[in-house]
């Protein structure tokens, strides 16, 4: 139903300055893969094949890495390195990838309009932001999860976790009435509150399922917090004019963007690998 997965990656990644001065910070890796590829990897177990990639200045990298690199192949053909590029082999060989860029970063908002030419306007897709890294190892990734529940709601999802009320001022927070367990009708939405003013401590993360309808609410969106163009005022104004859910997710997310965040990533991916 869902094969398309958005992923907007045309950000500075200035948290991460000087490493990030000339690589990406999509390619920063955990462990020994980057991060847009563990995000690639939970879009394809979400049955996604068509990754749409929103690229800027200076993000070839993130080309180069889901191609094929004949020279790299060749040297170690026949060694016991070979073996190690075996899963980005199944990505290229399952998975079709566009590209287009964000010219200017005006916001998340702006960065999924630009993926329309990519995604299309018929049917709904995914958004994944690649350095909120997020996994499951009890059960369906958490993308997985969400398009099992479109299935029943047919409408935009946001993925929520509960955060500490003092740090509601790092998300979008979204108001709204519990429908079933973990899920939510959302009356409202705020983009980096400040912390007095936050609707609840249920906090919108890097993940989402979004219908077409959301791009003539995005071109219509003025810009907001920081100048940039949001994608949550244009899902609460969905919201508002028809539904929205919030699926509070199972599973683990590590916020990547963060020093912090991604050394937490890193030992837990290690211990993990050792256990």
């Amino acid at each position: 139903m869902i094969k398309k997965c958005l992923f907007p990656a045309a950000g500075y990644g200035t948290r991460f300055l000087p490493a990030t001065k000339a690589m990406p910070k999509e390619m920063l890796p955990v462990l020994t893969k980057p991060l847009i590829q563990y995000g690639v990897e939970e879009a394809m177990e979400a049955q996604c094949n068509i990754m749409a990639i929103i690229t800027g200045r200076g993000k070839r990298a993130i080309t180069d890495h889901f191609d094929i690199s004949y020279e790299l192949e060749h040297q170690i053909k026949g060694t016991s390195k070979e073996n190690l590029l075996e899963g980005i082999r199944n990505i290229i060989e399952k998975c079709t990838f566009t590209y287009t860029r964000q010219n200017e970063m005006n916001g998340l908002g702006d960065a999924i309009y630009k993926g329309k030419a990519l995604v299309g306007e018929k049917f709904p897709f995914a958004v994944v932001l690649a350095d909120d890294l997020c996994i499951n190892p009890d059960g369906d990734g958490i993308l997985t999860q969400m398009i099992k529940l479109y299935k029943k709601y047919k409408c935009c999802i946001v993925a929520i976790m509960e955060v500490p009320k003092e740090d509601t001022d790092k998300y979008g927070v979204i108001e709204g009435k519990e429908l079933e367990k973990d899920v939510f009708m959302v009356s409202n939405m705020i983009e980096k509150p400040d912390k007095n003013k936050a609707p609840s401590n249920l906090a919108v993360i890097g993940r989402y399922i979004l219908t077409p309808d959301i791009f003539p609410l995005i071109k219509t969106t003025k810009p907001g917090k920081n100048g940039e163009i949001q994608i949550t005022d244009a899902l609460c104004k969905m919201a508002q004019k028809g539904m929205v859910i919030a699926y509070k997710f199972k599973g683990r997310r590590f916020d990547c963007g963060s020093i912090d965040g991604f050394v937490e990533a890193t030992n837990y991916f290690y211990s993990l690998k050792n256990n």
